[in-house]
Order: structure tokens, then sequence, then C-alpha cells
């Protein structure tokens, strides 16, 4: 019960970190440069992959014993199956709702977590 509080703790953390990089990269892109919505959310996607699988790696499921020849590529089909819900939540909210791009990232980030970890602990690592 320990490793996975530790486990869940750590996700936390680091997703949250990469999250804040993809999220700072998106909206700024998109509010200071006038990146269209789609790309710039594209651009702080691959900006916060590496600093999602490193700290993933290295805390979340440290205690995980697959090599980086095995996880990395499943961590990225699960980041890009991810992303791709990311993506396909903000641009259905864009278009059906008045939300401002700012705010249906961050919720379409919060709903992608849970998948993210659920995936990422019981097949990636």
């Amino acid at each position: 019960m320990q490793t996975l509080k530790r486990s869940i703790s750590w996700f936390l953390v680091v997703g949250a970190i990469a999250a804040l990089v993809h999220y700072a990269m998106a909206v700024t892109l998109e509010g200071m440069y006038s990146v269209r919505p789609a790309w710039s959310n594209i651009i702080g996607f691959c900006a916060a992959f590496p600093v999602s699988y490193l700290g993933h790696r290295h805390f979340s499921f440290s205690g995980q014993s697959s090599s980086h020849q095995q996880a990395l590529p499943r961590f990225l089909a699960v980041a890009i199956l991810g992303f791709l819900a990311n993506q396909t939540l903000v641009l259905l909210g864009l278009h059906f709702t008045a939300l401002p791009f700012w705010s249906l990232l961050a919720l379409a980030m919060i709903v992608v977590a849970i998948g993210t970890y659920l995936l990422s602990k019981h097949w990636a690592f």
C-alpha cells in the first residue's frame, strides 16, 4: 500500500510539472504569438513529453524493471493516446462551447491524467 501511495504521489508531482510545461507552452503560443490552438497544443505536448517520461521513469514507476527499450515506446503510445484524447476534447470544446482555450485545455489535461496513470502503471512501465 505504501508503494502505491508513493507511486501516485510521484505521478501527481511529475504529472503536474509536465502539465505545467505543456500548458504554459501551449497557452503562451496561442495567446502571445497567435499560434492556432491545435498547433500550440501539439507543441506543448512535445515540450512536456521528455519531462513526463523521465520523471515517471525515475520517480513514479522507479520500482518497475522494464528497460528503456520496452518502456519508452509503450509510454510514447500511452502519451500519444492521451494527447489524442486531450486534443479531441479541446477541439470539440472550442467548437461547441464559448469557453476559452486555456480553460478547455486545463479541463482536458485533468480528465486525461487518470487514464494515463492507469495505462502507465499497468502497461508502459
